[in-house]
This record gives structure tokens, C-alpha cells and sequence, in this order.
């Protein structure tokens, strides 16, 4: 018994090393972009175009969201910051939206784990979460609640917004872009580690028939009351879950392997934002009975829209086939092909910039992405423990 548990351990540690292997490439030129594009791009003028909720306000709020980090605890600060600055409701949350659900390193993670299907679904439902969430916000139409609260935020201080002009001029660029690239990294690495830990386990200790009970839309032919009940499971799943928007795709990814409807993966990507830490965190900034408003919002908005990129999806016969991805063996993720050798390139990206970040340490504005707080310090030692899972399991794997 104990060397079949040994041997669990070693795949399942294997299986999380070559989930992220798959994955390291995206995460990097996904963050490459993100890092350039908040060195170059000011905020003063994003801030000041969302004062209302106009389509204007909201398409604005949509883009400057798009070409953000998709970090969910750095998109709640943003937003936070946006509000107390005076942006619209609505405009801030589409923001919110946008920034945890139409960014780039996010297509690209999930065209990894899942299909392309799946990245036109991702940005098509964020827009559409969008124009959900708006609706919502109108027929309930929480005035009194969005005046309140408004007047107990306080607004940050602004820093100078940075002169692109300036900027390219300066030694100092390359340096300022690694140290938000590593950045980026440290939003990410606890939800990323926890997330990939629990990916590798589920997908070799947790049988098929599993997903097929949990979510009674698996498989084919499912009526419309199970596949109701898929894109009603997956927020709850999210919910008991706890990882971030990145660290979830992985298990979305074998979510779908096991036979899980689209409208159950969907709304389990979805769920990144009406998960507990977040509701947490919202609640710190607007008190509960906001947190919990934007919940119910959230949550309402995209079951509805997993259901109709379901359906949509279904009648123009662009449902994809469960990806194979998912359920390699564990050897052949780290076999001689454009992941490698792409996994190089950013490896030596990676290593340049820590070059870089390692020079400037000590000089120069310090870029803080930490968002502190009790369950924070739970998610960073259940990272550690995770790390330690990894590293045992990989020794195991390698004498075995």
C-alpha cells in the first residue's frame, strides 16, 4: 500500500511539473506584454475618462482592463482605486471584468490546456459578462448603496504618470520592465503553485466517474436541466477551489478532459471573482453588503452567459472535442517540440531580467504587488507545503 501511494505521489508530482511546463512559455509572453504595456500606458487619463457610465466609459474601462494584468487581487486594488478616483460603477466593474477575463496571457494559457474553442469563448463571455453585468446594474439599480459607499473610500495618492518619451531614453527601461515583470510573477505564484499542485493530484487520483456524478451535464446528450446544473456546479467548484484566474485553467482543463459540458468549464473559469477571497477582499474595501451585491451580480451574470455560449457554441457546431492535452502521460509533456523550445526563449528572458531586477535592487521605485491579509498568509504556506509536495515527488519519480 505504501509504494502505491509513493507512486501516486511521483505522478501526480510529475503530472503538476509538466502542467506548468506546458504553460511557462505563455505565462512569460503574456507578462512580457503586460509588463511593457503598464511601463508605457499612464493611468491619469484612464481615470478620468470613466466618470460615468456611458458606453463610452464602459468601452474604455473594457479596453484599459484588456491590456492589464490578469492577477484577480491586483484587478480588485486597480478597480478600487478607479472607483474612489471617480470612475462609474459600472465602468469600474467592467474594468474589473475585463482585467480578470479578456486579458492576453490568459487566451494564451487556456489555447494551452484547452483549444482555441475555448479562447474565443473566454473573450466573447468576458464581453458579454460585461454587458450582463451592466444590465443587472440597471434593472437593480443600487444608488444609495454606490453613494455610500463611495463617500467612505478614500483616495489613494496618485504617482506621476510615466512619459513613454522619457522612458525610452533612460538606462533605466529595461530594468523598470523586469522588475514588473517579476512582478507580475509574484502576484501570480501562489495561485499558480496551489493551482497546478491540485491539477496534478485531481488528474491522478480523482477517477473519471467523479466529474461524471459531480456535474450531471457530462457526457454526451445531456438535457437542458443538466446542463443548467453544470454551469451551476461550476461556480460552487471555483468557489471550494479558491485559485486565482490563472491557476484555475489547468483544472478547467481536466474539467473538460472528463467529459464536463462547456457550460460547466465555462462557468468554472468564470468563477474567479465570486470566490471567497475575493468577496473577502471586496468587503475590506465597500463593507459586506456591497461585496455580497457584486457577488450576486457576478454570479448571475455568468451562469447566464455559460448557458448561452453553450447553446451558441452547440448550434453553430463549434463544440471542440474533450482535449487530449489533459490526459498525457506525464513524460510525454516534456518531450523535444515548440514548448520546449519556447520554454528556452522565456527561460532566457526570465534569466535576463532577474539579471536586470538583481542590479536595480535597492535603487529606484519599488514595485509592491502583495495584497497582505490573513487567508493571503494561508495561500502562501499551502504554497510552500505545495512546493515541498512538488520537490519530494519529483525525487520519488526519479528513483522509482
Amino acid at each position: 500500500m505504501t509504494a502505491g501511494f509513493l507512486s501516486l505521489w511521483a505522478d501526480a508530482a510529475l503530472t503538476s511539473a509538466g502542467f506548468f511546463w506546458m504553460a511557462f512559455w505563455a505565462f512569460g509572453l503574456g507578462y512580457v506584454i503586460s509588463s511593457a504595456i503598464q511601463l508605457f500606458v499612464g493611468r491619469a487619463q484612464m481615470r478620468r475618462a470613466m466618470g460615468d457610465k456611458q458606453a463610452r466609459a464602459v468601452a474604455l474601462a473594457t479596453f484599459f482592463g484588456f491590456i492589464s494584468s490578469s492577477c484577480s487581487f491586483s484587478a480588485l486594488a486597480t478597480t478600487r482605486a478607479l472607483f474612489a478616483k471617480g470612475a462609474g460603477f459600472v465602468p469600474a466593474m467592467a474594468f474589473l471584468l475585463s482585467s480578470t477575463n479578456l486579458v492576453i496571457e490568459l487566451g494564451i494559457v487556456i489555447s494551452v490546456f484547452l483549444s482555441w474553442h475555448f479562447v474565443v469563448a473566454e473573450y466573447v463571455g468576458g464581453l458579454l459578462l460585461i454587458l450582463a453585468m451592466w444590465g443587472i446594474v440597471a434593472l437593480t439599480r443600487p444608488r444609495r448603496l454606490i453613494g455610500a459607499v463611495r463617500e467612505r473610500l478614500q483616495a489613494d495618492t496618485d504617482e506621476a504618470d510615466a512619459d513613454p518619451a522619457d522612458l525610452l531614453k533612460s538606462r533605466a527601461v529595461w530594468s523598470d520592465l523586469a522588475g514588473r515583470y517579476f512582478g507580475e510573477w509574484h502576484m501570480v505564484w501562489k495561485d499558480v503553485t496551489v493551482g497546478f499542485t491540485l491539477a496534478g493530484i485531481i488528474a491522478v487520483v480523482v477517477p473519471a466517474e467523479f466529474f461524471t456524478w459531480l456535474f450531471p451535464g457530462s457526457g454526451a446528450g445531456a438535457g437542458p436541466l443538466a446542463v443548467l446544473g453544470d454551469a451551476l456546479i461550476g461556480p460552487v467548484a471555483a468557489f471550494f477551489t479558491f485559485i486565482g484566474s490563472m491557476g484555475n485553467i489547468p483544472l478547467a482543463g481536466l474539467l473538460f478532459a472528463n467529459g464536463v459540458s462547456m457550460a460547466g468549464v465555462l462557468a468554472f473559469i468564470f468563477s474567479d471573482l465570486v470566490v471567497f477571497p475575493v468577496i473577502r477582499v471586496h468587503a475590506t474595501y465597500y463593507g459586506w453588503r456591497m461585496a455580497l451585491y457584486i457577488a450576486a451580480v457576478f454570479l448571475a451574470a455568468l451562469v447566464a452567459v455559460a448557458l448561452v455560449l453553450h447553446y451558441g457554441f452547440h448550434a453553430l457546431d463549434m463544440v471542440p472535442e474533450a482535449g487530449a492535452a489533459s490526459r498525457r502521460a506525464p513524460e510525454e509533456r516534456f518531450s523535444v517540440d515548440y514548448t520546449f523550445w519556447l520554454n528556452l526563449v522565456f527561460g532566457a528572458i526570465t534569466a535576463a531580467f532577474g539579471w536586470l531586477a538583481w542590479r536595480r535592487r535597492g535603487h529606484g521605485h519599488q514595485h509592491d504587488h502583495s495584497h497582505g491579509g490573513g487567508l493571503d498568509r494561508v495561500l502562501f504556506w499551502l504554497a510552500c507545503l505545495a512546493w515541498l509536495w512538488l520537490l519530494a515527488g519529483l525525487v520519488l519519480a526519479a528513483v522509482l
